[in-house]
């Protein structure tokens, strides 16, 4: 449960149109719920802002669907990321059977989705930015995660610095957006080249895209990190998901 959850269910209480028994037991899994194989942190949204996210690579479909069956249960907005479309379809089989299925899967993406529940709406507009159309699913990632969030997302594909031309045709997009989420693979160096284009923080994420040299990606890590453009920050490689969280809370700040 998030503030805007709490903050309604105490609302229900003061004005009697929830008892004080039925609240306690919407209450009764914080700050955690413990399904033997995991324990659900309901309490995550309220102290950072950002729910539980449930990453499926590692687990079965069936943890999987049990995980999201819970959460959707608490009444929040769920994401699963790295899942297969078997742990959709094991997740959909556990929403009830008079309702018609709610959860949605990208298969570029690889993210499991439920949105039920309303959500601060950022300050500003989010560009994801991918070099190539094989970087396109961390991108992807992302910004699946930053909708989720609350966020307006521009999403701007293949326009990476072999073709400078098609990125400049973008500079408009660009220099609206509040924050800017780069996603490269082979030598990495979009990142740079956007973060010399606008003055907003560009947080780059190396992708696994590249022949041998690029290591999986660390090629591109390390050009990266070395960045001459100092409103650019790093997070790991493919970590569609990490770079969003972040672009969401410098979105939702004042």
């Amino acid at each position: 449960m998030d503030r805007v959850q709490i903050e309604a269910l105490l609302n229900e209480v003061r004005e009697g149109h929830t008892g004080v028994n039925a609240a306690l037991e919407r209450l009764k899994d914080l700050p955690f719920e413990d399904l033997g194989f995991a324990k659900l942190d309901h309490h995550r949204a309220l102290r950072t802002g950002m729910p539980e996210v449930i990453f499926a690579a590692g687990k079965t479909v069936n943890q999987v669907a049990q995980i999201f069956s819970r959460m959707r249960e608490n009444g929040g907005n769920v994401l699963a990321t790295r899942a297969s479309e078997e742990a959709f379809n094991a997740v959909c089989a556990l929403e009830p059977a008079d309702q018609t299925p709610r959860a949605e899967f990208n298969l570029t993406a690889r993210t499991i989705t439920l949105t039920q529940a309303p959500t601060v709406a950022g300050k500003g507009t989010i560009a994801v930015i991918c070099a190539g159309t094989s970087d396109l699913p961390i991108a992807e990632e992302a910004a699946v995660t930053a909708r989720l969030m609350g966020n307006t997302v521009d999403l701007i594909a293949d326009v990476g610095v072999a073709g400078i031309h098609r990125l400049l045709a973008q500079r408009g997009s660009l220099q609206a957006a509040r924050v800017l989420i780069v996603c490269a693979g082979m030598e990495g160096a979009l990142p740079t080249v956007v973060g010399g284009l606008v003055n907003a923080p560009v947080l780059a994420v190396p992708t696994s895209i590249g022949y041998g040299a690029s290591f999986g990606g660390v090629a591109a890590l390390l050009g990266m990190l070395n960045t001459c453009s100092p409103n650019v920050s790093v997070v790991n490689i493919d970590n569609g998901f990490g770079a969003a969280c972040i672009a969401s809370l410098i979105n939702h700040l004042d």
